[in-house]
């Protein structure tokens, strides 16, 4: 069973921020599964021992948008929040034979969206 702290998080917080979801996996401890745009799992962080006020600033710090509402609009720059360009991957590669369409760089020329 989840902590009473925990479990106000993912009631009541979770829903203000973007792009986190709550899977419920029962008798499991409850952690935070980090995945890369691709769905690559980067980091697991238990959460057992956390306080709800430590696991929104750790949310937070990791650059998840906070709403004011679960209704709330997600402001442009924050659409595809925390994903983060990663310093350490290489450049990106010309496109394969494969991938006709052109890499999703720059995330400020599609208005559209």
């Amino acid at each position: 069973p989840l902590c009473p702290q925990v479990k106000a998080f993912v009631t009541q917080d979770i829903p203000l921020y973007h792009n986190l979801e709550m899977k419920h996996l029962p008798g499991a401890d409850p952690e935070l599964v980090l995945l890369s745009h691709q769905y690559k799992e980067l980091e697991r962080i238990p959460l057992s021992d956390m306080t709800r006020e430590e696991i929104n600033q750790l949310v937070q710090e990791l650059g998840f948008y906070r709403k004011e509402t679960p209704d709330a609009p997600v402001p442009e720059e924050f659409q595809f929040a925390p994903a983060r360009p990663l310093p350490t991957l290489p450049p990106p590669q010309a496109p394969t034979a494969e991938s006709k369409t052109p890499p999703e760089r720059d995330e400020g020329e599609h208005p559209d969206l």
